[in-house]
């Protein structure tokens, strides 16, 4: 039996020839997002439509992060940028500025109700926004919110993505207050090594005792020893047996800390900064879950 019609390629050569203009392919947008945790959140809501660059990728300090050339060519080249704001990142506004970028900065912590530092620290505001699963919901419909309106070719595949990221996320929240509800009251204390859990605490019912270095960012000063002396104080008396060291901080300190005070160190949580892909941490779904469940082992 004869072949009839054409073949793609003779399809492709035709409209050539005649002059037709053949649909491209469009390019998906270039996004940066300031640390790892919110690139996994863009990566969720954009899917293929968005390409995205981590400054500072696993295991990395956002409060200690110097950027250089490399960093600022890719903001140069951004047409989004992803941040929380809240002075969480220092260094951004000068690195936007030099970098020559025309990026929409999208700031994810609009709308939520900022904790106030303690007194005396360097920043007035706790910025760790993400702690709190309810937070994170708002976070990635701002994202939702950016991406539309940069891209709104894709509207729908933004809103897919986020539905399904959000129902994803309520089920966290879920599972980490069962998986915490076999903590007693005065079991739900706790000594972490910077001040990064207050977003966490007042969503699922903790106290924060102390910190080994006593500030919402790991800028601050090594503590004295009367600073250290004094956290060992308020340890014996809230009968404190277990300390909680974060995945982007030295614990030397705290580790120092609990051995004074003749406590044991929990595993390493994930706060500022997703793990390694394979790890516990490698998204912000499984660094949630990873981080009640150390919480649970410990402190029921």
């Amino acid at each position: 039996m004869p072949r009839t019609g054409f073949s793609m390629r003779t399809l492709i050569f035709i409209a050539l020839m005649a002059g037709w203009t053949l649909p491209a392919h469009a390019a998906p947008l270039k996004a940066v997002a300031t640390f790892s945790i919110v690139g996994d959140m863009v990566r969720q809501v954009g899917g293929d439509q968005v390409e995205v660059t981590v400054l500072v990728g696993p295991d990395g300090d956002v409060h200690t992060f110097e950027p250089g050339p490399q960093e600022s060519q890719k903001l140069a080249q951004a047409q989004l940028v992803f941040e929380i704001g809240l002075h969480f990142e220092p260094w951004l506004a000068k690195m936007y500025a030099a970098s020559g970028s025309s990026a929409k900065r999208v700031v994810l912590s609009e709308g939520i109700e900022p904790i106030e530092s303690t007194p005396g620290q360097m920043q007035d505001v706790d910025p760790h926004i993400w702690l709190d699963v309810s937070n994170a919901m708002v976070m990635v419909e701002h994202i939702r919110d950016g991406l539309i309106e940069a891209d709104a070719a894709h509207k729908a595949v933004y809103d897919a993505n986020v539905q399904k990221y959000l129902q994803d996320l309520g089920r966290l929240d879920d599972q980490i207050i069962e998986a915490l509800q076999n903590i007693s009251d005065e079991g739900r204390k706790l000594v972490t090594s910077h001040d990064t859990f207050g977003y966490f605490a007042r969503r699922y019912g903790f106290k924060v005792i102390g910190t080994a270095l006593g500030s919402a960012t790991t800028e601050a000063a090594d503590p004295s020893a009367a600073a250290m002396a004094e956290i060992i104080d308020r340890i014996k008396a809230e009968h404190i047996t277990v300390v909680f060291v974060e995945n982007m901080h030295n614990p030397k300190f705290l580790q120092s800390i609990a051995a004074d005070a003749h406590i044991k160190v929990a595993p390493a949580l994930y706060t500022d900064a997703l793990g390694p892909a394979g790890s516990p941490g490698e998204s912000y779904l499984k660094m949630m879950e990873y981080n009640a469940r150390i919480l649970a082992e410990n402190l029921s």
